[in-house]
């Protein structure tokens, strides 16, 4: 084999593909008369609904996305609130992907508005990661929006094109990271500008003596390891290095669904309970579709004077409907209520509720004399969740979930796209 064929660990040819601003430019994208305005995604549009994704005029404004809209109203009074769309930026990140898998089938969603383009087995193909970068940001242009704007890191590994992907927003788009310019580009940055470093690792590696990027990528594994506590710290020192640790589809470690509660919908303890079923049954139909069982469970809430309730807890028998993780985690907290004599967990001050499940294992991993219905269990989930996406999800609806209330908007974060498999990218067309 010729030795120049073979892709050494520091050639860059990973791209990582960032959309800027994505839900409010999707927004400015389908209505025209939003564009060039400060626009701000919300859950909901009340007044104290949260901001999760602004357009690049209302970052300009000092906006940030969290804000209570009440907040960001009074820095920006010309803000443009707009309800999300979770299916309009699910149907857009698919014409993405599509645009993206027409140069390279080692395409990675990492997220619904990032992409990583591993093109380590197209030297001959593609040649010029940066002439095809150039020729991707042209195509989401002009066949998919021509608002959707995105920045492309180009780079050894998908930890650094990522790190290229944040840079390039402020050098036009673009940003190439070699084994060249690395400690040049490192050289620039502070601690807390490296994608997942935050405040408190920043005081840690200051502790350690480790004081900017470059520092850290010369420190040694050891070092890190030590500062870290933990393998995590040897991976740092791989990411800053070269070494590929981060192009991986969809390696679950856990699912959590949560919600932020407006001032007006917690006053229906209806709603919270309706709510906290949703969230369990987020978390099943997530658990179904991957044949995952979850061996921890944990509960947040927080509330409007700033205190918060935390659980978390391992279970013996492995669980995946929602009616068990309900049962449960409402055992824990009537049992912390009756100890401790303190207020229902469950009130009309609650402004964020999360529901997470952890520690999975899969059916063929356990122990069928102890589970022998389970098979039965997960192929009844599994084809009631079939009827709800084909025909409707009022075509089939068990006891829990039989409500008089309003049904619970979809929502959608930036890392929901795990659960999207290669059938719902298969035909889209990339037009617009």
């Amino acid at each position: 084999m010729n030795q120049n064929s073979i892709q050494t660990k520091d050639e860059p040819r990973v791209l990582f593909v960032d959309m800027n601003s994505f839900f409010a430019r999707c927004e400015q994208q389908v209505n025209y008369w939003l564009r060039n305005r400060p626009v701000g995604v919300c859950v909901y549009t009340g007044k104290f609904g949260c901001v999760i994704s602004l357009s690049t005029e209302a970052k300009a404004r000092g906006l940030k996305a969290g804000m209570r809209l009440n907040d960001a109203m009074k820095v920006c009074p010309d803000l443009v609130p707009v309800e999300s769309n979770p299916d309009r930026y699910r149907e857009f990140h698919k014409k993405i992907i599509g645009v993206l898998r027409r140069y390279c089938q080692d395409v990675v969603p990492k997220s619904i508005d990032e992409a990583i383009i591993n093109l380590g087995n197209y030297q001959y193909v593609h040649k010029d990661p940066v002439s095809l970068a150039k020729q991707i940001k042209y195509d989401i242009l002009h066949e998919v929006g021509d608002w959707l704007e995105c920045s492309i890191g180009i780079a050894p590994n998908a930890f650094l094109a990522k790190l290229g992907s944040v840079i390039g927003k402020k050098r036009g788009g673009l940003m190439l990271i070699t084994k060249e310019n690395i400690d040049e580009v490192l050289t620039e940055l502070r601690l807390g500008d490296l994608p997942g470093i935050g405040s408190n690792m920043c005081y840690r590696l200051e502790r350690g003596g480790i004081k900017t990027p470059l520092e850290m990528r010369y420190a040694g594994p050891h070092k890190l390891k030590a500062i870290f506590k933990g393998i995590e710290g040897i991976f740092w020192h791989y990411r800053l290095n070269f070494i590929e640790t981060n192009i991986v589809a969809h390696d679950y470690r856990g699912m959590q669904a949560m919600r932020q509660i407006s001032a007006e919908k917690r006053k229906s303890m209806n709603y919270i309970d309706q709510l906290f079923m949703t969230l369990c049954l987020t978390l099943e139909k997530r658990m179904v579709k991957h044949k995952f069982y979850c061996k921890a469970i944990s509960f947040t809430a927080r509330y409007e004077d700033g205190s918060r309730w935390d659980d978390g807890f391992s279970i013996t028998i492995p669980v995946q409907d929602a009616i068990s993780l309900m049962r449960m985690i409402r055992l824990r907290v009537g049992k912390f209520e009756n100890l401790s004599g303190a207020a229902p967990v469950f009130n009309t001050g609650i402004t964020h509720m999360r529901v997470a499940v952890t520690n999975f294992v899969n059916n063929g991993n356990m122990l069928y004399s102890l589970f022998d219905d389970m098979d039965r269990k997960e192929t009844a989930l599994k084809t009631m969740h079939e009827i709800k996406d084909r025909f409707g999800s009022d075509k089939l609806i068990r006891a829990i979930e039989m409500t008089d209330s309003k049904v619970i908007n979809d929502v959608i974060g930036f890392g929901s796209v795990k659960d999207l498999t290669d059938l719902d990218y298969k035909d889209v067309k990339t037009t617009y």
